[in-house]
């Protein structure tokens, strides 16, 4: 394979790119030249077990209180939520009426620092996408000093994307926006380094981050967790949950036989000889949340051990330059994940966390869900599902008309309390009252919507 990387640093250097992203991407673009597959047999790795719980830690841990002034909390907020039909930052998204996800985020942050005494941070990792509309809506936290992107906001880096035909930049004139694509959240390391937000972290006395996604309303700072971080004197600490049949094909944590170390391996890291390995959930039990603890000084030295780059799998992505024109020309998109960093770190961890503390919010299913009385919104900003619910959310099934989150507002918002199951087929509405208890499949095969009386709904299928 042919491929000048000269055109790709004119590029990104024109637009404001730094040199901690370009060497980033440089790193990356040379393992596609190679044709680097990635591959993790299964035969080269150990499944992970007798890991730490976040039960255990809890019974025998405290808190402390002092850790709070030296750590920062940073919130993933590039993504625009396409796949549920948002233009704008997912983050914005009402969780109840007049509360969205960015609103809970501040008030945890409110919260730990009344709690504290001390001035937790908050960074909000945004994209060029998602800055504009996410500085506009802190201006309503101006007197907490949340308001100022010089203080709460971390830019993510964009990197050219690729033509598949000719390996140079693509161009594409007709929307030259179109020719960048974001790196992923492994960005996060290239983009502390690169904005200066690394060093000045560690001036001022931050020693350590807890890193999660902006719609994982259940990855809140534990102050318990961050003593058990800080105790182990490890760089990295990746939190874990079992996995369940629905999540197979997701990634899985493993233990590579030659060095000892912890990885991550995905799907398409997989050999199609080892699939049945890989889905065997029994076998292979975590799989990450992409709540991770880091310990910043510890991370300078491994970059600096790296040459400024960590040597995280480049993930490769076929898409088209115009993802709304399948005719548009072949591009490749380039990614690097934020946990694979933990084959990184000589002496990583991970820690068992329950299934609460992954509550991500991936479709309008999950919305509804998080709408309705099956969870609970604290007012330290934390969400949590009702304790009548055990630790199990409700498992919601929405048919095509639901995909976006306009076409989820007519529906309604039942009481799911009691719910175990909730299935939606056709234009439905749910008038106010109506009561969801066990297994309930609701379906209208009429063109227009049809509304669901008032009344408790339970183990049954209602034809409207």
């Amino acid at each position: 394979m042919m491929g000048n990387f000269t055109a790709f640093e004119s590029k990104m250097t024109s637009e404001g790119m730094g040199d901690a992203a370009i060497r980033a991407f440089h790193r990356n673009y040379e393992a596609l030249l190679r044709n680097e597959s990635g591959m993790i047999s299964e035969e080269s790795i150990e499944p992970v077990a007798g890991l730490d719980s976040f039960e255990q830690i809890r019974s025998g841990g405290v808190g402390n209180a002092a850790l709070l002034s030296q750590v920062v909390v940073i919130k993933l907020n590039g993504g625009l939520g396409t796949g549920m039909g948002l233009q704008g930052p997912k983050s914005l998204l009402a969780v109840r009426e007049g509360v969205n996800f960015l609103d809970l985020m501040v008030r945890q942050i409110l919260d730990l620092r009344q709690s504290s005494g001390t001035e937790v941070r908050l960074l909000l990792m945004n994209s060029f996408s998602t800055s504009e509309e996410t500085l506009a809506h802190l201006k309503a936290y101006q007197k907490e000093g949340l308001a100022d992107a010089g203080e709460v906001e971390l830019m993510q880096n964009q990197i050219p994307k690729i033509d598949a035909l000719t390996l140079e930049p693509v161009q594409w004139p007709a929307d030259p926006d179109l020719e960048w694509c974001p790196p992923g959240h492994g960005d996060l390391y290239p983009a502390l380094v690169g904005s200066g937000w690394l060093d000045r972290l560690l001036a001022e006395g931050v020693k350590y981050a807890f890193v999660s996604n902006s719609d994982n309303l259940g990855a809140i700072l534990d102050p318990v967790i961050l003593n058990y971080f800080a105790e182990s004197g490890a760089p990295f600490l990746m939190e874990v949950t079992r996995r369940t049949a629905a999540d197979r094909k997701g990634g899985h944590l493993a233990l590579r036989k030659a060095d000892g170390r912890l990885l991550l391996r995905e799907v398409a890291q997989c050999p199609d000889e080892d699939l049945d390995a890989f889905q065997d959930i029994d076998r292979h039990r975590y799989f990450n949340t992409n709540s991770l603890w880091l310990r910043l000084d510890l991370l300078k030295d491994q970059l600096a051990a790296d040459s400024g780059v960590l040597p995280l799998p480049m993930i490769r992505n076929n898409k088209t330059v115009d993802p709304r024109d399948k005719k548009s020309p072949a591009v490749v998109q380039l990614e690097i994940a934020m946990g694979a960093a933990i084959e990184c770190f000589e002496g990583a961890l991970a820690i068992e966390v329950p299934r609460s503390r992954f509550a991500p919010v991936k479709t309008t299913g999950d919305l509804l869900a998080l709408r309705s009385d099956a969870y609970e919104v604290l007012g330290d900003g934390q969400v949590r599902l009702a304790e009548l619910r055990e630790g199990v959310p409700p498992t919601i099934s929405l048919s095509d008309e639901y995909k976006l989150v306009d076409q989820l507002e007519p529906l309604g918002v039942p009481s799911l309390l009691c719910c175990r199951s909730l299935k939606v087929t056709g234009l439905v509405h749910f008038a106010e009252g109506v009561v969801i208890k066990g297994d309930v499949i609701v379906v209208n095969v009429a063109a227009e919507r049809k509304s669901l009386p008032a009344g408790v709904y339970k183990d049954q299928l209602v034809e409207l």
